[in-house]
């Protein structure tokens, strides 16, 4: 087998990537590369770049990737209103395919026989870094140490790490895995694994508890572009800007915070906590505009496009071409959904206070149960309707009578039968 002479690692700064970051270098004897991508982690690159050099990096890249992950990435999910099992709104499934791409770039510049992830063996992010990277790095080796190493929990990579004197924060009393981004925080493992427990207000990042949150409500609007939401308040905002202005807004209001049980690619059902203060509202919000603008039929089948949507982020599949072709239908969804969601924010609720676009398909002379005045009764004559009930319950009035008819045939049989 051919040696391995360089390998790229997508590299966080955690317990997983550090630990594994030493370990390749000490299997494979081999350059190092580790390559950091920010998607709105909050973390000092120089800092970043020390712990991945005293972990055994040879090289370091920071890949400055957040305008990218909001506009290409959260933005057509929240177009699609791809929401996975009814609550999480998929940030770190978005950031994948994202990070294996930039990875991926430093792997053909370094002309690297590798990459590597740091993804465990049971969860879901092992499936969508290594299906991002097929696609992206045809022959190159995938490395993944969580299923080839002779580690097996997160307690004996503390205990790993301390013996090598790596750099990591994690400890055995808080071993709780945490993944953050511009669209939210997650929080899995550890204390979190006890579906009885309720995890602290102390652990949350973006927002804080609801019943800490202030006793005056905030009131706020989001204005869309063709389902892009680009002002808060009337003021125009950066892709990137406006996500933070909510997260802080929604944050502060002790909304978005999310505990869950889901079903991970794997199989297993997992616990995970999630706190998406913006992107909560910005769901809420859109689904509202869309709700006046766009049409019945439209409407109702991009409903179910929305739950495929969901899945195919969630189990990897972003660069598949039933993705693009999603994408490329939501596209001409959103050409009206232009206009202005005010909202109430209040204890960890957010309520629709008002709606308004130009493109509007609600007409309220035509909606009222007042008499209907000037040209919107042409739109609507009460005599059609009873012309449209008929066609429209046909199948089921030939149903009905079908079933009467050979009730009444099955009965005059049986007295036949009994003469």
């Amino acid at each position: 087998m051919k040696r391995i002479k360089k390998i790229v690692l997508a590299y966080s700064g955690g317990l997983d990537t550090s630990v594994i970051l030493h370990w390749l270098k000490k299997k494979y004897q081999c350059t190092m590369i580790a390559c950091a991508v920010d998607v709105g982690q909050k973390d000092n690159p120089s800092l970043l770049k020390e712990r991945a050099l005293k972990s055994g990096a040879d090289k370091f890249y920071f890949l400055d990737a957040k305008k990218e992950f909001v506009e290409d990435y959260l933005w057509p999910a929240l177009k699609a209103n791809a929401i996975y099992e009814g609550k999480y709104l998929l940030a770190t499934a978005l950031a994948r395919p994202l990070i294996a791409k930039k990875v991926a770039e430093i792997v053909k510049k370094e002309k690297a026989d590798a990459v590597a992830h740091g993804a465990t063996g049971k969860g879901n992010d092992q499936v969508r870094f290594e299906l991002a990277f097929q696609v992206l790095l045809p022959g190159v080796k995938i490395l993944a140490p969580w299923r080839e190493w002779e580690i097996k929990s997160r307690t004996e990579e503390i205990v790993y790490a301390k013996k090598h004197h790596l750099p990591v924060a994690v400890t055995q009393e808080r071993p709780y895995s945490i993944d953050q981004n511009l669209g939210h925080t997650s929080f899995e493992g550890g204390i979190i694994e006890d579906l009885s427990s309720l995890p602290e207000g102390e652990i949350f990042k973006m927002a804080i508890p609801p019943e800490k949150a202030p006793s005056k409500p905030t009131y706020l609007s989001v204005d869309f572009q063709e389902g892009t939401p680009v002002r808060i308040n009337g003021k125009k905002y950066s892709s990137t800007e406006l996500l933070k202005r909510l997260n802080y807004l929604a944050g502060k209001n002790g909304i978005g915070i999310v505990d869950l049980v889901e079903n991970r690619i794997t199989g297993i059902k997992s616990r995970g906590i999630y706190e998406a203060p913006g992107l909560t509202l910005l769901h809420l919000a859109h689904r509202e505009l869309e709700s006046l603008t766009l049409e019945r039929e439209t409407l109702h089948y991009k409903e179910l496009i929305a739950l495929r949507y969901a899945e195919l982020v969630y189990y990897g599949l972003w660069y598949s071409p039933l993705r693009e072709a999603f994408d490329a239908f939501i596209r001409v969804t959103q050409k009206n959904v232009t206009g202005r969601i005010k909202l109430k924010l209040y204890k960890g609720n957010c309520q629709i206070v008002a709606r308004s676009s130009l493109s509007s398909l609600y007409w309220k002379e035509l909606a009222t149960f007042e008499k209907i005045k000037g040209d919107y009764l042409k739109s609507f004559q009460l005599q059609d309707v009873q012309g449209f009930i008929n066609l429209f319950g046909l199948p089921l009035r030939i149903l009905a009578l079908s079933r009467k008819f050979s009730t009444g045939l099955r009965g005059d049989y049986l007295k036949r039968g009994k003469k």
